[in-house]
């Protein structure tokens, strides 16, 4: 059988430095890589009023020497790129102990670095010792295969979603904690390390399309997997811990595919060309409905003719309404304008994008 079709949305039990060996070259469309960070903690963490702190202790993390942890991660990274295709990509994620290491390591082997994230923590752990800063951020670093790839990059999805302006390297998204937090029977955090979903939702919709293939080779308890299934996108995981797989499991049979216009790229194509007069007569607008500033002010009405009208009975497109109230000459209203729809705010460029669809 296939390799890739008997593993896909499916978990590989074992050690990543030997899994990754059975992967064909060029299979797989994006990888995300939570290694293991070396952390090096010594002596028991206490927290402020005295109860001990639960850091990462795991055995996984264990290393003998930055030598030996250094082979280990030059040793995934080479089968990483084998498997990757030309115009792949991978991200790697670590912090201050690591990511300096696995930089030099990705530029060595000829990866092409294309940016560096920080994961900008807003509710960061606090250094308990008052010795140092508190460390606020990780590090991922976004490659292609080699210089010369052409990997998917989803700019104008990245645009909408940060308020139509250019998306940047600093991304604030609270650790994984609440609900979204994997516990056991006792109340014991799964995993020690386990990454928040908004997270890997950024990157994979950053980086990849649906239906591509996402490999994570340290799979811990799924988050990858689970959101990439959401996303319609597949996913093939390696873990060597049979604990890890089993509540991964049970998580990734509760998700569901939650894809819409957003996770589908719809924006990445040019918008189709629907009249205002067409979505109402689709009924994705009714005359006499609000259209919206993103703040959800009221600006104006719609007409039959498929005009506006604002409270001063002023008359005309949308795109001259934006305008007016902007104080601009021109201005793009279907990139201005919001409205309501099934109970869902949305950008009136997205009822274009869902006219079309449905048609």
């Amino acid at each position: 059988m296939d390799f890739l079709k008997e593993n896909l949305n499916a978990i590989i039990e074992g050690d990543c430095l030997e899994k990754l060996k059975d992967f064909p070259n060029k299979s797989v469309d994006f990888i995300f890589a939570d290694p293991p960070y070396f952390m090096q903690t010594e002596g028991e963490l206490k927290r402020f009023e005295g109860t001990k702190f639960q850091g990462v202790e795991d055995h996984w993390d264990k290393f003998g020497s930055f030598e030996e942890y250094d082979t280990f991660c030059l040793g995934w990274l080479r089968e990483c790129q084998r498997i990757l295709k030309d115009n792949g990509s991978i991200c790697v994620i670590g912090s201050f102990q690591n990511i300096f290491r696995i930089g030099f390591h990705l530029q060595n082997l000829g990866f092409w670095i294309l940016n560096d994230i920080v994961w900008h923590k807003s509710n960061p752990v606090p250094n308990f010792a008052g010795k140092r800063l508190c460390n606020a951020h990780e590090t991922l670093i976004w490659c292609a295969k080699h210089k010369n790839s052409k990997v998917t990059f989803n700019y104008k999805t990245m645009k909408y979603l940060n308020s139509d302006k250019q998306e940047k390297s600093v991304w604030q998204i609270p650790i994984c904690i609440g609900n979204e937090r994997l516990k056991d029977a006792q109340g014991k955090k799964v995993h020690s390390t386990q990454k928040p979903e908004a997270l890997l939702k950024k990157i994979i919709l950053s980086a990849t399309k649906p239906k591509d293939i996402i490999l994570d080779p340290f799979f811990g308890t799924g988050t990858t997997g689970a959101v990439a299934k959401s996303m319609n996108r597949y996913f093939i995981g390696i873990e060597k811990d049979s604990f890890y797989i089993k509540e991964a499991t049970k998580r990734l049979n509760s998700v569901r595919d939650k894809s819409d216009f957003i996770t589908n790229l719809d924006l990445e194509t040019k918008p189709p060309k629907i009249p205002m007069s067409l979505l109402i007569s689709k009924q994705l607008l009714k005359i006499g409905d609000f259209l919206y500033s993103s703040n959800k002010e009221k600006i104006c009405q719609v007409l039959e003719n498929g005009q506006v009208r604002d409270n001063e009975n002023y008359e005309t497109s949308i795109h001259k309404m934006s305008a007016r109230y902007l104080n601009k000459t021109n201005h793009n209203g279907w990139k201005f304008f919001y409205a309501y729809y099934q109970n869902q705010f949305l950008l009136l460029d997205e009822l274009r994008y869902i006219c079309q669809r449905d048609s």
